[in-house]
């Protein structure tokens, strides 16, 4: 990971790679553990160079990284971007829930009050 990126650059980095929807099923790949790059490339119809041009992008992300093991070069995910992002997205989800609770509650209050306020009478006096 680039740890010469502020924390605002590499929440920057992670959303602009899991933009793409072919870096996220790469991801999705490797969350199941290493893999090698000709494996990493081989359900997608395109060539190499565009697939490693994604694991670059993945790579300055900070989102995975490389590892080497006899002759494969292997890609392994990193979680601290990710965990960097969910905890960006859990503050958000935290302010909706709160938004949501205090609609509900309100809610509520007009259910009570019209339930307890008498009957308005019509123009007619019923």
């Amino acid at each position: 990971m680039n740890h010469a990126l502020s924390k605002s650059d590499r929440l920057d980095a992670t959303f602009a790679a899991l933009s793409d929807p072919t870096r996220r099923a790469i991801l999705a790949r490797l969350a199941d553990g290493e893999v090698s790059v000709m494996d990493l490339a081989k359900p997608f119809s395109m060539s190499q160079p565009a697939i490693s041009k994604h694991l670059k992008v993945l790579e300055r992300a900070g989102l995975i990284s490389g590892i080497k093991n006899a002759q494969k070069r292997l890609r392994k995910i990193e979680a601290k971007p990710l965990a960097e992002a969910t905890e960006w997205l859990e503050n958000y989800r935290k302010f909706w829930e709160g938004r949501f609770n205090q609609l509900d509650s309100l809610i509520e209050e007009l259910k009570l009050s019209k339930q307890t306020s008498p009957k308005r009478k019509n123009k007619k006096g019923e």
